[in-house]
């Protein structure tokens, strides 16, 4: 097992911004967004100064600091700002409802909320409902912001000594991506974003200080904030950042631009640029010399058309809010296309049963994993906390099979797995045989009750262009499951749809789909 050892006193803040100007990079762009170039010497000064800014509104240790922005240079100035006076940052989904924000905020009790003028309607809808909130810090534009960012920040000084927080201070939350429900605020400490970057970045898929990083998923989500933003810093590497939507054509145009080495992405927006790839006859991805993917399992055959067109490997891997970032994983020339990969060096696995007794290789179970990035609980969710962090183990609600070679295969999420006749169906097994359908896109499996109260499987498929939806081929792809699979998996019901419920991280929301499903069957008996 890897060791890793830290000082008792430690902010992390110093590690992934300050120490850059010890080593000599204040000069080397840290940040490339948009039209902007922000060197480490700046991102240094400007974390100081919102970091002095938040202590003139009379913020303390320990404190929360929502930040409700994309993905640009403040938000990550507000992000480490906080951090380094002892409070904890919190970055918070931007695509989400007034009430959500009215839980998120009320939940962590922020007295800060920094927000970009773009997204500052949706928080004025719930103000009044908002118990804890003292000051909202409007970024963009601040015409009539009382309290504006760039004005705080030009007020305050560049120089900032680090609070005296220890490895094991709360350095930041991360709100849950919701695929099972109310999102959970996950408690992360200071020490546990140099874990990741050490295991996962640099010793597991080899991230350099060469390397220019790009990441579709944002900041806000555990997966974002590692890609594009802690590890091109521990590494003392470039960051490119896209506050926008992540577009196949912005993708490409980001990737011509600003020549990325290091790309990280979800399987849907793989498949997606494939697509726009295919129909322009684009065969190059620029200077990107590895992809990795997460979020949800990358099917083989994305995976194969990628590598053939674009002649870069694809590391398929998985994390969680709770771990904060992957540990298992593909690795450059050694990826099993379809499955998850092999345990990231420093952390640890175990596969069990119902009882908690592992399991023997080629056996489906839940999976437990241990490392030193996993987060320290959930905000006043004591009883989730209980089923979930168990010991020195965390149980991911993850149903993963071990080959005899290391390698992982995901099964589904413990709640996902549909029985048929008394037999399992795993969701991600089914969609892995449909996406290999020429008219299939992408697809997400569920299990509905039918008239009888019988849960049966329900394949919700989004067709590729140039195909229609019609009985002829619903029936076509329920034949093409039975006789690629074991014939109890097809899908008992076909729908189309133009797309499907999914977090911002690209996950899908098999919940919905369920919900989707009963409410049709309730429809059609009343």
């Amino acid at each position: 097992m890897t060791e890793l050892n830290f000082p008792d006193r430690l902010n992390a803040a110093t590690v992934f911004v300050d120490s850059h100007l010890d080593e000599g990079r204040g000069d080397k762009a840290a940040i490339l967004c948009e039209d902007e170039i922000v060197t480490y010497r700046q991102l240094s000064e400007n974390v100081n100064r919102f970091g002095n800014a938040l202590l003139e509104l009379g913020v303390r240790m320990e404190e929360r600091v929502a930040i409700l922005m994309p993905d640009t240079p403040e938000c990550v100035y507000a992000f480490f700002g906080a951090m380094k006076i002892g409070a904890a940052s919190i970055p918070i989904n931007t695509i989400l409802l007034a009430e959500n924000y009215e839980y998120m905020l009320n939940d962590s009790r922020a007295r800060v909320l920094v927000v970009h003028s773009s997204l500052i309607s949706k928080v004025m809808e719930v103000r009044g409902k908002l118990n804890y909130l003292e000051h909202i810090v409007v970024a963009g534009d601040e015409t009539k912001a009382p309290l504006g960012m760039s004005d705080l920040m030009a007020k305050a000084s560049t120089e900032l000594e680090p609070a005296d927080t220890s490895k094991d201070d709360t350095a930041f939350w991360l709100y849950s991506s919701g695929t099972t429900g109310f999102p959970k605020g996950t408690v992360h400490l200071h020490h546990d974003m140099i874990v990741e970057a050490d295991l996962y970045a640099r010793d597991t898929i080899g991230v350099k200080e060469e390397d220019v990083s790009f990441s579709i998923a944002k900041l806000f989500f555990a997966y974002g904030l590692g890609n594009g933003l802690y590890f091109p810093l521990r590494t003392g590497g470039t960051a490119v950042l896209l506050p926008g939507r992540p577009l196949p054509d912005t993708i490409f145009s980001v990737v011509d631009r600003y020549h990325p080495t290091v790309y990280y992405g979800v399987p849907t927006s793989y498949a997606g640029l494939l697509n726009a790839a295919e129909k322009s006859g684009r065969t190059d991805f620029g200077k990107v010399r590895m992809c990795v993917s997460a979020g949800e399992p990358l099917p083989k055959p994305i995976y194969d058309r990628w590598l053939e067109r674009f002649g870069v490997e694809i590391l398929d891997g998985i994390g969680s809010t709770e771990i904060l970032h992957i540990f298992i994983s593909n690795r450059l020339g050694r990826v099993k296309p379809g499955s998850t990969g092999e345990i990231v060096e420093g952390y640890e696995a175990r596969i069990v049963d119902d009882d908690g007794k592992d399991l023997p290789v080629g056996e489906i179970g839940t999976l437990l994993i241990k490392g030193d990035s996993i987060a320290a609980g959930y905000w006043n969710k004591h009883e989730q906390t209980k089923t979930t962090f168990l010991g020195e183990w965390i149980n991911t609600h993850d149903k993963f099979r071990l080959d005899e070679d290391g390698y992982y295969w995901y099964a589904g999420r413990t709640d996902d797995m549909i029985k048929v006749s008394g037999l399992a169906v795993w969701p991600a097994d089914v969609e892995a045989i449909l996406m290999q359908h020429p008219a299939v896109l992408e697809s997400g499996v569920a299990g509905v009750p039918n008239i009888d109260g019988l849960i049966k499987p329900w394949a919700y498929v989004v067709l590729k262009e140039g195909h229609d939806p019609c009985d002829e081929l619903a029936k076509e792809l329920q034949t093409f499951v039975k006789t690629n699979t074991e014939p109890h998996k097809y899908p008992r019901t076909v729908k189309f749809v133009d797309d499907l419920p999914k977090t911002a991280t690209g996950k899908i929301q098999r919940y919905k789909l369920r919900q989707m499903g009963a409410e049709e069957t309730a429809a059609a008996t009343s």
